[in-house]
């Protein structure tokens, strides 16, 4: 029998929770700013996408401002940055609604990052996830802060294939920047 899935391409979500926001008083939740700590930890994220070599082919990233800044902070660590989609559907999403976006991505992108809002990406992680290396799950199931990165990986002709259970979970990285 032959191995279908070997002539897959690897596909990756890598999946970045927003850095750490600030809670002014008057501002709508949808424009809330980064706080002190996720303007130093955004960037990080950036550099620890780079040591993991998971930059993305494809952005996709809600329009809360905190979620853009930390997208342009991020990807301000890297030469040449991947497009950008900012779609207002990510913004407080669910799962379905967050994977709703994801089956939209064209076939061409391997590795698409998805940036936004918990409890949907948490509930999106664990949701697809059919398994996960070490202690993976377990984490996301403890917690999933802010700033945290999870990537999951499958065989899949499109993005539309990605289900729940069928990806595995291969990372989960909470990058901090440093103090001041």
């Amino acid at each position: 029998m032959i191995d279908r899935t070997a002539a897959r391409p690897l596909r990756r979500l890598v999946v970045l929770r927003h850095a750490k926001s600030a809670w002014p008083v008057d501002v709508a939740d949808h424009e809330r700013p980064l706080a002190p700590r996720g303007r130093r930890d955004a960037p990080a994220a950036g550099r620890a996408l780079v040591e993991a070599d998971c930059l993305p082919d494809l952005a996709l990233c809600s329009t809360a401002l905190r979620a853009r800044r930390t997208w342009e902070l991020a990807a301000s660590q890297w030469g040449t940055p991947p497009p950008v989609r900012h779609d207002r559907r990510l913004y407080a999403a669910n799962p379905a609604g967050l994977l709703a976006v994801v089956h939209e991505v064209p076939a061409e992108v391997e590795t698409l990052l998805l940036i936004g809002h918990n409890p949907g990406l948490e509930e999106l992680v664990l949701a697809l996830a059919g398994d996960g290396l070490d202690d993976t799950l377990e984490q996301v199931r403890t917690k999933f802060p802010t700033s945290a990165i999870a990537v999951l990986s499958w065989h899949g002709g499109s993005w539309s294939d990605l289900a729940p259970g069928s990806a595995l979970l291969t990372s989960v990285t909470v990058p901090r920047g440093p103090k001041k």
